[in-house]
């Protein structure tokens, strides 16, 4: 649901906030993560979790203030990406046994892996929700591969404790 013309903007946007070296790392991915969720209207809820050990940990987000700070891999939509080494796309939430209600509100969800850039080892993933049914599909998963690569590369040449 992300056109051609939408991604080249975000992408290029999402670079300058996360190349913006004035700022602390943490900064920039707030930045980044309040910019997603202002650009992309379908983006309601937008935050980064880091993977630490067995356990997603929450980073920086914007949206509702969730419950939802720590998840064991396995449990959710988060945790199922990780124990499943893939990125996920939700079209109807409430048809999921093991969803965890962040917001009444949330009717579909999309989690991206965060990857090491060399090795693909998972060290985190973003995590978006929708309000309507069927919100988002491989455009939007195209995307945030592309933001989360940058992430990556931004959090490793830091050593922002990953």
């Amino acid at each position: 649901m992300i056109d051609d013309t939408l991604a080249t903007e975000v992408i290029l946007q999402a670079e300058a906030i996360l190349e913006a070296s004035e700022a602390l790392v943490q900064e920039r991915l707030q930045r980044l993560m309040q910019y997603l969720h202002d650009r992309l209207p379908h983006f309601h809820w937008v935050g980064i979790y880091w993977l630490k050990d067995n356990e997603l940990v929450l980073g920086p987000y914007v949206g509702a203030p969730t419950e939802h700070v720590r998840i064991p891999v396995g449990r959710g939509v988060c945790g199922t990406a990780v124990a499943e080494n893939m990125n996920q796309i939700v079209e109807d939430v409430r048809k999921l046994d093991n969803y965890l209600a962040c917001s009444l509100e949330t009717r579909s969800e999309i989690v991206v892996l965060i990857r090491h850039p060399n090795t693909g080892k998972i060290l985190g993933q973003i995590d978006v929700d929708g309000t309507e049914v069927g919100a988002f599909d491989e455009s939007d998963e195209a995307l945030l591969d592309v933001i989360s690569e940058r992430v990556a590369r931004l959090v490793l040449a830091h050593g922002i404790g990953l």
